[in-house]
């Protein structure tokens, strides 16, 4: 781990993200502000996760000083071209999770860092192989985990991963929320420029 010469600032409520930095070897603190989750609709679904990034990083500008790094993120699930985001009840659930069994998919993590020189702007992607769940499977791990805030209605560390998903190709944190390999990269990077 390098001698860290700035303040970070993670800019998300989420508590796999806060969960991956700290086992990372970061120090950080956490400040989080409400912004929409809107984007355009002709957007490919592949820049979704990028574009959430720095809309939720251009929204925190305020919080930049000349020692200080935010870190904003989004995480996307996408299936034949289509994005299963954070579902919006259980039944919703039950459809994405439906979809998703038994098919491989993309997680895509956009990552914005800002700082008061530069902004930096990359994305983490793996596949993950689901094995078919069944609808008794389906329904338990909805209602033992409520995955209600996570996109793709599952989350890697949970029932889900441990029994159902057979391979991943790329990062497992990615999947978890966090690209940290490239995040390390960058946030060293810039580091050396700060120092």
């Amino acid at each position: 781990m390098f001698e860290q010469n700035f303040r970070l600032i993670l800019a998300s409520k989420s508590p796999r993200r806060r969960e991956l930095l700290s086992k990372a070897g970061f120090e950080f603190e956490i400040k989080t502000k409400d912004t929409p989750e809107d984007y355009p609709e002709d957007l490919p679904a592949e820049k979704v996760a990028e574009f959430l990034a720095k809309k939720k990083a251009d929204a925190v500008q305020e919080w930049l000083t000349p020692d200080a790094i935010i870190l904003t993120a989004d995480s996307v699930v996408i299936l034949d071209n289509q994005m299963y985001e954070k579902p919006q009840d259980r039944d919703d659930a039950v459809r994405i999770l439906r979809a998703l069994s038994g098919n491989v998919h993309q997680v895509i993590t956009g990552v914005c860092l800002t700082s008061v020189n530069e902004q930096r702007l990359f994305s983490g992607v793996s596949k993950v192989h689901f094995e078919t769940l069944n609808d008794t499977e389906i329904e338990y791990y909805i209602d033992a985990y409520q995955p209600y805030d996570k996109a793709g209605s599952y989350a890697i560390q949970e029932w889900v991963g441990l029994c159902k998903i057979s391979k991943i190709e790329g990062t497992y944190a990615n999947i978890m929320g966090l690209p940290v390999d490239l995040v390390y990269r960058h946030l060293e990077a810039m580091n050396q420029q700060m120092a």
